[in-house]
């Protein structure tokens, strides 16, 4: 019997989040701008990230280098595909490249 609390609850949070995500699908939307999950028999709220625009118009990715630095990424960029949006971390979508400059994010570089 393992005695350590916080890998028994992390072990719980593994296993448990795939069968919530697909209990719910994507059509739940928290105020962080994810799908919350119920909470776990602990009471611990699953966060999953959101991966589509809040408006079709609004396609720039607002992302946030591991660095700290902002960096917006339109359609047809290199990245623009593997960049998923947190908003729990301060990332955002924009609906035009000026918003995302007037804001203080830079345009990717591929």
């Amino acid at each position: 019997m393992n005695m350590n609390p916080l890998r028994n609850w992390r072990r719980r949070i593994r296993l448990k989040v795939p069968l919530m995500i697909a209990a719910i699908g994507a059509t739940a939307v928290g105020t962080m701008g994810g799908a919350m999950l119920p909470p776990d028999t602990a009471g611990v709220a699953a966060y999953v990230p959101v991966t589509s625009s809040p408006a079709p118009s609004c396609n720039i990715k607002g992302n946030i280098s591991v660095s700290g630095e902002r960096i917006y990424h339109v359609p047809g960029q290199k990245y623009y595909t593997k960049t998923v949006i947190t908003s729990r971390t301060g990332e955002r979508w924009f609906c035009s490249e000026a918003d995302a400059r007037a804001a203080g994010w830079r345009r990717s570089k591929r």
